[in-house]
């Protein structure tokens, strides 16, 4: 049996947790890096219009989606509110939704109501625009926590 040995210079494996570890945190986005307007992989999103399906908070529900964007790169929800944010209509980037479920018409977001609630508000003429789209984008990638400072208490060393 192969001893490891501590002086090797054999590039290892970065630990998720620290830095050089492609910026995972502990809950932090999955399957990598978080891509804000790309529907992830497994998400069963797979060109379906989700107009009219309700969306789900990890808290709850938060409305329906009153339309939906699948292009290249720039995919988005927009989510009626109802009576939840006084009749508001909230943007999701579509790297929030973890999960849609056909049968029942819902789509899962991996976010809080009060995240959502309290996201860069929606303005319709500012849907395609570069600043809001990069607003709205860093805020949601905010979202998955800040990063352990090296020396904080509970970090793995």
């Amino acid at each position: 049996m192969d001893r490891l040995d501590p002086q090797s210079t054999t590039p290892q494996t970065p630990d998720p947790l620290l830095p050089g570890g492609q910026g995972a945190v502990a809950g932090g986005s999955p399957a990598g890096a978080f891509d804000p307007w790309r529907y992830r992989d497994d998400a069963g999103v797979d060109g379906a219009n989700l107009a009219g399906y309700k969306v789900e908070a990890t808290d709850g529900s938060i409305g329906k989606i009153d339309s939906a964007s699948d292009e290249v790169d720039s995919s988005y929800l927009v989510v009626d509110t109802g009576p939840w944010i006084f009749g508001k209509k909230v943007m999701l980037p579509a790297g929030v939704v973890n999960h849609v479920d056909h049968d029942e018409e819902k789509v899962f977001v991996d976010r809080s109501k009060d995240q959502i609630k309290d996201s860069p508000e929606y303005d319709e003429t500012q849907s395609t625009d570069p600043t809001y789209r990069d607003k709205l984008g860093g805020y949601y990638g905010g979202t998955y926590g800040a990063p352990i400072p090296p020396m904080a208490p509970g970090r793995l060393i």
